[in-house]
């Protein structure tokens, strides 16, 4: 019997079935979700093109809620829907959507703030910062710099996101000291928060920022429409009056403003912040005329607790006059409510899982935000994410 050449022909076939294999994992690897072996759901990509139906969208056109907060053990974001803003479900089966080891300098992500521009897309701002970042081998030392020359934390840099379908993002993580040589010295960036500045006709990011181991205040700049960057330099925005020099911890701690959050109602512009002025950090409310000016120092606390709180973030119930103060209480190791038609009285709703408010597959959230979305937004996350709630 004669034998054909087999073995060449298989050979041949192996090299050929190799080098498709190959290919094929290269695609497949470019077009993977953020995180390799842990699949996150969302994509990095350098640059977004606006869909042809985006446009700004009204309260009237929105059927539901979006959470998104951080969990101190993973130094990452995660992502929660709603269809009536009470109860909450955590998509990618509880584990983070933005996950910092591959967004940030440091290795890790901080107080995110998700909030809807004028171009309907979606803006998602992080600061970047590992607090256990030694400890995770990330670096040799606890700090970036030296704490007695910079204070806690000392981080200087802010992550800067995009999306229109919450599932492709471009991506920045943005360098203050670098892009402003006069801000070499700054001491740390945190808490970023956007709004849509109309006079401006631009996105206003604004955060907590001090300089070397100073007080920290809170200060404002305008973006690119790209969302990658900062335009203009970072500019005061509300501070507590400090004497001149070097403080003594006491005296400092207690002139400390951080984590604002702004919400226009009416024409008037409402900053909540938090204030360490009694020695237990807690919410305090301050109006103006003015989006980044004019706020009075109204050394009064707002929300309920006892305990420390920060992190400020105000939500509208869609189709009410009823706003949500949601804080986290730190203290506590929880998130708290209150709920607020005229910005002067505030009634306690609880805690997460404690009242109203409801997690149904996850707890202890820290440092977030809410906003709204469309019934087919939350539609496609649900779908996209395999997540099951109620739609009606």
């Amino acid at each position: 019997m004669k034998l054909r050449p087999r073995v060449r022909i298989s050979f041949r076939s192996i090299f050929r079935f190799a080098i498709i294999a190959a290919l094929l994992l290269a695609l497949r690897v470019d077009a993977q979700p953020l995180s390799g072996t842990n699949q996150t759901g969302i994509i990095l990509v350098p640059s977004l093109e606006k869909p042809a139906k985006a446009h700004k969208l009204e309260e009237k056109d929105m059927g539901g809620y979006l959470f998104v907060y951080f969990k101190d053990q993973t130094h990452s974001a995660y992502l929660a829907i709603s269809r009536d803003g009470f109860t909450f479900t955590d998509v990618n089966g509880g584990q983070p959507v933005f996950d910092g080891k591959l967004l940030a300098e440091q290795k890790g992500v901080r107080d995110p703030y998700i909030c809807r521009g004028p171009d309907g897309a979606f803006y998602l701002a992080m600061t970047d910062l590992h607090v256990s970042g030694q400890r995770a081998g990330f670096r040799t030392t606890q700090w970036e710099r030296p704490e007695a020359q910079y204070g806690w934390g000392n981080n200087r840099a802010l992550v800067m996101m995009k999306s229109w379908d919450l599932v492709h993002w471009t991506h920045s993580d943005f360098r203050i000291d670098k892009a402003f040589p006069e801000l070499a010295e700054i001491g740390c960036a945190w808490a970023p928060e956007m709004i849509f500045d109309e006079a401006k006709g631009k996105m206003m990011i604004y955060f907590t920022m001090k300089m070397g181991r100073g007080v920290d205040s809170l200060y404002y700049a305008y973006t690119d429409d790209a969302f990658t960057k900062m335009e203009t330099k970072p500019e005061l925005l509300f501070k507590f009056p400090a004497p001149e020099g070097p403080l003594a911890d006491n005296v400092r701690d207690r002139l400390h403003v951080i984590d604002g959050d702004i919400t226009e109602v009416g024409g008037k512009f409402h900053l909540f912040y938090s204030s360490k002025e009694t020695g237990t950090p807690g919410i305090e409310h301050s109006v103006s005329d003015k989006i980044n000016e004019g706020y009075p120092l109204v050394q009064k606390r707002v929300d309920p607790e006892k305990i420390s709180c920060e992190a400020p973030n105000v939500f509208k119930r869609i189709g009410t006059s009823t706003y949500v103060l949601m804080y986290d209480a730190y203290g506590a190791g929880n998130m708290g409510f209150s709920e607020t038609t005229d910005f002067e009285t505030f009634k306690n709703i609880g805690r997460l899982n404690e009242g109203v408010m409801k997690g149904s597959n996850f707890s202890a959230p820290k440092h977030g935000a809410i906003t709204h979305i469309t019934l087919d937004e939350l539609k496609s996350a649900a779908a996209h994410w395999n997540v099951k709630i109620k739609m009606d």
